[in-house]
């Protein structure tokens, strides 16, 4: 079985916290209080590092060395006595993150030690998890040479290396928040943080230091300026933020920048417990706010990467019309797809602002568009036709309509915004079997169930854009592991926060697990829980509003509370949110 890392700030019900280094220090103790998403979980002991001993041995250096790394709270003086001095001065541990289960010497002789890591995995500078490191990569050869008559490593790699079970107690997944493209909408971006109480020094320095792989996903608005910050929080939970300097940032910011710059800022800091506000100044200029100059943790909710305006309502479809509402009432729709007589659909997707709804056709070759409450003599508009089967379409906040046709040789991925389809070659998607597809409501991620022989695989990736905000192509796909997934069949798949997905199989004639797994792929606890008749959709959204339903033939199953919505007025068939 797949090892698990345990995270603080885990799930209430079935809903992930949706979330996203400084410097390691070279010595001296680092101050550590318990500031983690979950102030129940017990703090991390201490420990100390164990220097060299008079003329260790080879393998004593190696194994010695990577001991060290696990000092806490951290710091990197005594690690760096195992080097030699050049080595010393040069190496960079906050480059990357590597966690094993164990460590296994292999050869060693007087210029050479290596070391077997089982189960390496890796994180990048930012924290965000990367996947296990490929065979190639799992030893560790450590070149050596005798100083001052005492054996020193020449070529340690750029990261800090340490057990996963040290990793576990002592770090946690939160977000970084950056824009999309345009400007429009927040993106979270998961990495681990080591607890205590730099962490929100830690979350602003790394939002300083965006990854050179976002740059065709997202963008920051905060100042150019060298990481390294400290960001001390008051008594009264106000935590201020210098960026100094006189060159930061955007050239001569309008207030809509110095907004997005807040709204990053105050949306990565309100994850830490005893924040709720945040003052900001840029060289030595406060960044102007209404009111008493400070900047709640709870503003920026326009700028809501889980809604953004979103229409709460569930839609779908019953005898063959669109019908909306709550769940004890879903009535038709106004607009022409909810007028009697059957429209031959067998499924739909609403957009996120609720006004336009896109149909399948009960043959799956084409797309029709009606507005939803629109009754003035609109008709159906037919998008698409002449395809093989096509999967019920998603749409994200910039009404941008994505389109999966399996065909015979495979799925097809394009999308739509306001003229023909486009194609998108997604890696891991497009030509295989695709079940379902989904998209994240800020547009930047996407995640599908691919059918294989060997049982359903959820994968996941990002969309890749350009500086204006259109769509240049998806980059690689990762597969998502589901506890007990392997060989199963997947039936469907739903955004649960803007980086986390549920996921609903069958487990028997009478019972169903839904389970909720990031999308990064970074192995959490993943949460799980048995539904009570066999689910066949979910009605689930993104958003902390919605309530969570499993749908069963019988009705709604609340994935909260465990209760039954019945359905009144008949069955409906293809329910959900918007998106």
């Amino acid at each position: 079985m797949r090892r698990s890392w345990s995270l603080a700030g885990a799930v209430l019900a079935l809903v992930l916290l949706a979330t996203g280094c400084v410097g390691m220090p070279d010595s001296g103790p680092v101050n550590e209080s318990d500031t983690s998403a979950d102030s129940s979980e017990p703090e991390a002991s201490s420990i100390d590092a164990i220097p060299p001993r008079p003329q260790a041995p080879p393998a004593d250096i190696a194994k010695g060395f990577i001991d060290a790394m696990s000092a806490w709270p951290i710091q990197i003086g005594v690690a760096k006595q195992f080097l030699s001095e050049e080595a010393a001065g040069a190496w960079n541990p906050n480059a990357a993150t590597i966690t094993f289960e164990g460590a296994f010497p292999k050869e060693v002789t007087s210029r050479v030690a290596t070391i077997e890591l089982s189960q390496p995995e890796r994180l990048d500078a930012s924290g965000a998890w990367e996947g296990e490191l490929p065979e190639a990569d799992r030893e560790l050869r450590f070149e050596l040479v005798l100083e001052d008559g005492e054996y020193r490593i020449t070529n340690p790699p750029d990261a800090l290396i340490v057990r996963a079970d040290w990793f576990a107690q002592r770090f946690v997944q939160m977000s970084l928040y950056f824009f999309d493209r345009t400007g429009r909408i927040l993106v979270p971006e998961p990495v681990f943080v080591p607890r205590g109480d730099q962490l929100a020094s830690t979350l602003v320095n790394r939002l300083l230091k965006p990854e050179e792989s976002l740059q065709r996903i997202s963008r920051s608005y905060l100042p150019t300026v060298d990481a390294g910050l400290s960001v001390p929080i008051s008594s009264q939970g106000v935590a201020s933020v210098d960026f100094g300097g006189t060159n930061a940032g955007p050239q001569d910011p309008d207030d809509d920048d110095l907004a997005r710059m807040l709204a990053q800022v105050g949306w990565t800091l309100r994850q830490v417990p005893g924040i709720r506000a945040i003052r900001v100044s840029i060289g030595g200029e406060d960044v102007p706010v209404t009111g008493d100059g400070e900047y709640s943790v709870t503003e920026g909710e326009q700028y809501d990467p889980a809604s953004s305006g979103a229409d709460p309502l569930l839609y779908g479809l019953r005898g063959g019309r669109l019908v909306y509402g709550e769940p004890e009432s879903l009535d038709p729709a106004p607009g022409p797809l909810g007028e009697p007589g059957n429209h031959g659909l067998r499924s739909i997707s609403v957009n996120l602002h609720g006004s336009t709804c896109v149909g399948v056709s009960s043959d799956g070759t084409s797309l029709v568009s009606a507005p939803v409450r629109d009754h003035s003599g609109v008709t159906p508009t037919t998008l698409v036709r002449n395809k093989s089967s096509l999967l019920p379409p998603a749409w994200d906040f910039t009404d941008r309509l994505w389109v999966v046709d399996n065909t015979p040789n495979g799925a097809r991925v394009a999308y739509r915004e306001r003229g023909p389809l486009v194609p998108v070659q997604v890696p891991g998607v497009s030509g295989r079997d695709v079940k379902a597809f989904l998209i994240s409501r800020d547009g930047t991620r996407f995640a599908a169930v691919v059918h294989k022989r060997a049982g359903d695989q959820v994968r996941a990736g990002r969309i890749l854009f350009d500086d204006q905000g259109q769509v240049t192509g998806a980059g690689q796909t990762r597969q998502i592991l589901v506890d007990g997934v392997d060989r199963a069949n997947i039936t469907d798949i739903a955004w649960i926060s803007p980086t986390s997905v549920m996921v609903v199989r069958p487990i028997s004639d009478v019972t169903s697990e839904v389970s909720t797994v990031p999308v990064d792929g970074a192995p959490t606890d993943s949460t799980s829980i048995s539904v009570s008749g066999r689910a066949y959709d979910l009605a689930v959204a993104p958003d902390d509003s919605s309530q969570p339903y499993a749908v069963t033939r019988d009705g709604l199953y609340d994935l909260e509370t465990s209760a039954i919505v019945p359905f009144f007025g008949g069955r409906v068939s293809s329910l959900g949110y918007v998106g």
